[in-house]
């Protein structure tokens, strides 16, 4: 038995993109809502009951959130092309110190609905 406990955020940042399929209005900066979702797994400590002890989770999530949220996302330092998957593998980089580890992350932008899950597996190097 293994437990999932996910913590959700919110961001907006702009971003150019050079796609090629509706090409034109992705290369001009426009910008997005984002939610996040972080997910770690584990079994309980026996001495709190928890996996994760969530305002824990949320301090560290909050470092990654600050470095994105009303961000030109072009000009955030290792992220390359501002992709929903360059997103998950940021947050995923941002959160590699969280015990127990980062199990899943989750992108998506409601209003389009576009989203993109990434299954983080420890013995990668990200």
């Amino acid at each position: 038995m293994s437990y999932e406990v996910s913590q959700r955020f919110y961001f907006e940042a702009a971003h150019t993109l050079d796609r090629q399929v509706d090409a034109a209005g992705s290369r001009r900066i426009h910008g997005h809502t984002y939610l996040a979702e972080v997910t770690v797994a584990g079994q309980p400590d026996p001495a709190t009951g928890m996996v994760v002890d969530l305002g824990l989770l949320r301090r560290h999530i909050q470092t990654v959130r600050d470095a994105l949220d009303h961000a030109m996302l072009d000009d955030v330092p290792d992220l390359g092309p501002a992709t929903l998957e360059n997103l998950c593998a940021y947050i995923a980089r941002g959160l590699r110190d969280v015990r127990p580890s980062v199990a899943a992350v989750r992108i998506s932008r409601e209003a389009s609905g576009d989203s993109c899950l990434l299954r983080v597996d420890p013995t990668e190097t990200m």
